[in-house]
């Protein structure tokens, strides 16, 4: 049977070192995905992720439950160190090669090329929003997060995560009906 994450912190909490890998292994992934979508760049992803559970494990002992999930906490310090990246970052941003843009086998490679473009296009005007609509959107189209998870997360309520949701969409419809303007 599988142990709550109230279960698995206080052993953690206690400096269980195998338990703050079971939440490691449980939350890993979610962090890594948040991260990539907010930075855009696998590996500074990897590095950010690596450096979010490393904060997390010198501070779990001070952990302390106050009624909202233990992902919500991993969530936070992700995002202030996200924030600390995209604030320090100074430089133009370079792409490695690992990241460029596959073409698909059978697809013509005009298709491929269009279809990546406008998907780098959605993800510039996503990277472009506030860091309060970009975490949104990541936890509830990468995540599948509900809005009451995501409004625990965010420490808001369900009505206002919906209605965040609702004014981030609109701004994202006008942002890309502006965008389709200008390439006529």
């Amino acid at each position: 049977m599988e142990q709550s994450d109230e279960e698995i912190l206080a052993s953690a909490s206690r400096g269980d070192r195998d338990a703050f890998g079971a939440l490691y292994e449980r939350y890993i992934d979610r962090i890594f995905n948040y991260v990539y979508y907010r930075t855009g760049n696998v590996n500074d992803a990897e590095d950010l992720t690596a450096r979010v559970f490393q904060r997390a494990m010198k501070h779990i002992v001070n952990y302390t439950d106050r009624g909202v999930p233990f992902s919500a906490w991993l969530y936070r310090i992700a995002h202030n160190l996200v924030a600390n990246w995209h604030r320090d970052r100074s430089r133009k941003q370079e792409i490695p090669l690992s990241d460029a843009p596959l073409v698909e086998k059978g697809d013509p490679p005009e298709s491929s090329l269009v279809h990546n473009q406008q998907q780098e296009a959605l993800l510039s005007l996503i990277r472009d929003l506030p860091a309060e609509r970009q975490t949104l959107l990541i936890l509830k189209f990468v995540e599948h997060m509900s809005n009451a998870e995501i409004g625990e997360i965010m420490g808001r309520s369900e009505g206002a995560v919906k209605s965040l949701y609702h004014r981030t969409l609109l701004s994202l419809r006008d942002e890309i009906g502006e965008v389709g303007d200008y390439s006529d």
